[in-house]
Formats: structure tokens, C-alpha cells, sequence
């Protein structure tokens, strides 16, 4: 483990609409809305992963590996003021996050598959996206939509969301494309919920979380997004 990352905890359920509706209630009198959603306590995400030539980020997911990573280009209701090219680090029960700010420029660029203006030596995630690029064939593969409602709590650094209509781009791959019309990926009554924290999670949030029924378990958008491109044998796993 990279000591110099900042680790947090991920826990994840996939519930039902009824256990949504509960626990969503509870948590609105014990934590408050990121500062990020709007109005409505939501915002829309989109995010474009990638993968190797062998598909490395999707089985090592599959194989149950303890060290994986996942790079991906994301946005936030479909506009391109704010965009990040993100790599996610997990060990264990455990994930970190390093990010680099893009230019809609250089998003447009990379799906042409013009990437010599990510070698830059001075923004380290950027170079290592252009080496994976050039050296394993590092390459976009599937477009995850979806709408997130976030909850936020300051003791334990507590971040508790409900990712919603989950969606998947099939074969497209270009983030701003306004013709994009995903497709869902998962039966409408399921919700992803996931809980993220440093290194408590406070008593009183733990036990609103407490349901009958709710387990921990595996809910990857980018596998469960994957999966309907159905090219390959994983597909049956």
C-alpha cells in the first residue's frame, strides 16, 4: 500500500427501492446533502473508463484481486466546465483516489487517439495514462451513467451515496456525444448504495444503516456495464 495515498474505506449494497426510501429518511436527519448536489439533492454523473488490450481492470474485478486499478475520464451533468481524468487505487477494503484536471480540448483529443500532448513530465498522472496508452494499448471501453445523491458527515469524514438509473453507453465512447442515449443497466428498483470513510464510521450513522436484509457485497458499475457489451466469455461469469 502507497503510504503517501490518503486510504478510505468503501462499502457497498445494492438495495431496493423500499430500503432506499428508509434509509434516505433516516440519513436526512443525521447528515446533509453534499454541497455539490443541487436542488433536488442530486447531480448527474458520467464517466468514461478504460481498459488494457487484456482487459486487466475488468478480470482482476472479476478474480477477486486485493491490489486493482480503474483510470477514467469523468463529468458532472453532461457539461464539460469541470472534467477529471482519475485513477482509482484499491487495496483490500480499501481505495484511494489521484485526479488530473482536463481541458474539453484535450477529452477530444485522446478519443481521436491524439495523446502526445498527455507526455507531460511535470503532471505524473497524465504521463502514466499516455505510457499505458502507448505501451498497453490503454484504450476508452464503456461510458457508466448514472445519478448520484449524496449525503456528507464530518465525523469520520463519512460520505454515504445512493447512485441511481444506472446506465450504460454499450460501444460509445464519446462522453458529450448529444445523441448519446444510454441504455439501463441494471433493473430500475435497484439502487447502489456506498459508504465511504476514513476510519470510523459514527455510531449513530451505523446503526441508521442497520436493515434487515441489507449485506455487503460486490456492485461494480464498470463490470455490470461491461457485461452488456457481451464480446467476450466473462459474460457468463
Amino acid at each position: 500500500m502507497n503510504q503517501n495515498l490518503k486510504y478510505r474505506h468503501e462499502l457497498k449494497f445494492l438495495i431496493n427501492r423500499h430500503q432506499y426510501y428508509v434509509l434516505r429518511q433516516r440519513l436526512r436527519g443525521l447528515a446533509r446533502y453534499d454541497e455539490h448536489a443541487g436542488t433536488s439533492g442530486e447531480y448527474h454523473i458520467r464517466s468514461l473508463y478504460f481498459d488494457d488490450i487484456n482487459n486487466s481492470a475488468l478480470h482482476d474485478k472479476l478474480g477477486g484481486l486485493r491490489d486493482r486499478r480503474k483510470y477514467r475520464i469523468r463529468i458532472y451533468n453532461q457539461r464539460d466546465d469541470l472534467i477529471h481524468f482519475e485513477k482509482k487505487i484499491k487495496t483490500g477494503d480499501r481505495i484511494a483516489k489521484v485526479k488530473e484536471r482536463l481541458t474539453r480540448e484535450t477529452v477530444d483529443a485522446i478519443l481521436a487517439g491524439q495523446i502526445e500532448g498527455l507526455n507531460v513530465p511535470e503532471k505524473p498522472l497524465l504521463l502514466e495514462l499516455y505510457r499505458e496508452m502507448k505501451q498497453q494499448l490503454l484504450a476508452p471501453r464503456v461510458i457508466v451513467d448514472y445519478v448520484r445523491e449524496p449525503f456528507i458527515c464530518p465525523n469520520g469524514n463519512v460520505r454515504i451515496t445512493f447512485d441511481k438509473e444506472l446506465r450504460t453507453g454499450l460501444h460509445a465512447v464519446d462522453l458529450f456525444d448529444p445523441d448519446l442515449r444510454p441504455v439501463s443497466a441494471i433493473d430500475d428498483q435497484l439502487i447502489i448504495l456506498e459508504v465511504k470513510y476514513d476510519e470510523y464510521i459514527p455510531e449513530i450513522l451505523r446503526a441508521a444503516l442497520q436493515m434487515e436484509g441489507l449485506k455487503q457485497q460486490s456492485a461494480s458499475k464498470y463490470v455490470i456495464c461491461r457485461k452488456f457489451l457481451k464480446t467476450n466469455a466473462w459474460e457468463d461469469y
